[in-house]
This record gives C-alpha cells, sequence and structure tokens, in this order.
C-alpha cells in the first residue's frame, strides 16, 4: 500500500489500543489525531 499523501483523507482502519480495545479511525471523525506506535518495541519476535 503506498504512503497516503501530507493532508489526503486516511484510509478507515480500526487497531486494538493498549488495553484490547478495538478502536476505530472512525470513533475520531472531525478531530485531530495522532497516531503513535513502537513496532515489536516490547516484542519478543
Amino acid at each position: 500500500m503506498p504512503l497516503p499523501e501530507v493532508g489526503s483523507t486516511p484510509p478507515a482502519f480500526t487497531l486494538p489500543s493498549q488495553n484490547g480495545d478495538n478502536v476505530s479511525l472512525a470513533d475520531y471523525a472531525g478531530k485531530n489525531v495522532l497516531i503513535w506506535f513502537f513496532p515489536r518495541a516490547f516484542g519478543g519476535g
């Protein structure tokens, strides 16, 4: 998947939160959102 252009509409997605709950981007429609992640930062693989 190519990276989106700056300022474009992001694709719809759902990710697990740190508490294991699913969080959808649609839950924050009309709000500013910052997504921060550390891939495999604390994982064993």
